[in-house]
């Protein structure tokens, strides 16, 4: 990491008057996780699925649920339990604490769907999930509006990452329930809850322009395969001529006036707060 940058990047914080975090896959392999990137990374945590030739994009496909649902839920059901298992990494309290300190407040723009940051303590009224959440269900039939996803594990055979019934369910009809998460080619997913996240978003920033507020965006783990997140961010540093600080060990590199950091989430969320504090 480039001491300078981090400096730069400790300014800025310093003086933003709203903040917004963005986040993607990156920000939870600090705290255990994997990221799934590239099918031998998958194929790493998940090794039955190497057995079948089953790659992330072909697996985390809706079609399962009809086709497969014991083959859908243990996957699905596996991610649920071990996001309810792992505990957010310190430097989720950290922007926390960013967040706090700025007076015209701040908000959380995510493409994870591990409803870490609610975990850390983040207010569910100020995240956007643009790819939806795993703790939220929504019934395969559409029968109603997304509910929020029932307390307790998913049996799923370690061994085969298959789920033994019964399987999560709909609460209104019976029916089989999934994941209220955006998934490849996804005609089915609800996406009535992120729209009114995205409102409520829209919202803030609007009096952050009222109040010709500085705008800082702290950008953690979000490649470029999926780039939601990234273009997000730069959009709104466009938009409201805000500062964008890249966090990426891979890919920090950005437009002009980005503040690029090659460096881990945790670990350069935690070099910034030192020069904070120093």
């Amino acid at each position: 990491m480039n001491d300078d940058t981090i400096a730069r990047a400790a300014e800025a914080i310093a003086g933003a008057q709203a903040l917004l975090v963005t986040a993607g896959a990156g920000m939870g392999v600090d705290s255990g996780l994997p990221d799934f990137r590239g099918d031998q990374g998958f194929w790493k945590a998940y090794p039955p699925y190497a057995a079948l030739g089953l790659s992330f994009p072909e697996l985390a496909n809706p079609h399962w649920f009809e086709r497969d649902p014991e083959l859908a839920w243990g996957f699905y059901g596996h991610r649920l339990n071990l996001y309810r298992a792992t505990t957010p990494h310190a430097g989720f309290a950290v922007l926390a604490r960013w967040m706090a300190r700025v007076p015209l407040a701040g908000f959380v723009y995510t493409s994870n769907v591990d409803h870490q940051f609610q975990r850390a303590g983040f207010d569910p009224q100020r995240i956007v999930e643009c790819h939806g959440a795993i703790e939220v269900f929504q019934c395969l039939d559409q029968c109603g509006d997304p509910f929020p996803a029932p307390p307790g594990e998913v049996n799923v055979d370690p061994a085969t990452f298959r789920a033994a019934p019964p399987l999560p369910a709909c609460p209104r009809c019976g029916l089989l329930a999934r994941p209220n998460i955006l998934m490849f080619g996804d005609g089915g997913w609800d996406q009535s809850r992120t729209l009114a996240q995205d409102r409520r978003m829209a919202q803030w920033l609007g009096r952050v322009g009222e109040a010709s507020g500085r705008l800082v965006i702290v950008e953690c783990g979000a490649g470029e395969a999926v780039p939601t997140v990234r273009l997000t961010g730069e959009h709104l540093a466009r938009r409201f001529g805000g500062t964008l600080v890249r966090i990426n060990p891979r890919d920090p590199h950005g437009p002009a006036g980005t503040l690029s950091i090659a460096g881990a989430a945790r670990e350069t969320i935690e070099a910034i707060e030192r020069m904070l504090f120093r």
